[in-house]
């Protein structure tokens, strides 16, 4: 009877540890902007030009991205930074959009503002891509 509740409890804070993890990954980013790709299209072309970044690694940016996007990956971010003025609009997105929303908070925590995402990444883009 003692293993079936040790058992019990295991699977409990396995499932709390997963449902606090889904929680974490698709909660709102306060300060993010999540749009579509209607929404980010028209976003582009807002007078002041947003920076658009996109946030995946080099080898996927170069299989197609959207024309005027900056590459800066990811797992580069945080020291690339001073490439990335704080005086602008920032666009951001990835495959999915999970890279886009964990970049965005690091942005954020570097006192980032005007912070939007591809919601959905380039999963949900019916716009055009540059191949390089």
């Amino acid at each position: 009877m003692n293993s079936l509740n040790t058992g019990t409890i295991i699977n409990i804070a396995a499932i709390a540890l997963l449902v606090w993890f889904v929680y974490s990954r698709f909660k709102p980013t306060k300060g993010l902007r999540n749009l579509n790709a209607e929404d980010f299209k028209n976003e582009m072309v807002k007078p002041g030009k947003p920076l658009v970044i996109d946030v995946r690694e080099p080898n996927e940016f170069k299989g197609g991205f959207i024309a005027g996007a900056k590459n800066i990956p990811l797992s580069q971010l945080s020291g690339r930074l001073s490439e990335i003025p704080k005086n602008q609009e920032l666009l951001l997105y990835c495959r999915s959009g999970m890279r886009s929303k964990n970049a965005a908070r690091i942005l954020l925590k570097n006192c980032y503002q005007g912070l939007a995402h591809l919601q959905g990444g380039l999963s949900a883009w019916n716009g055009k891509l540059v191949r390089k």
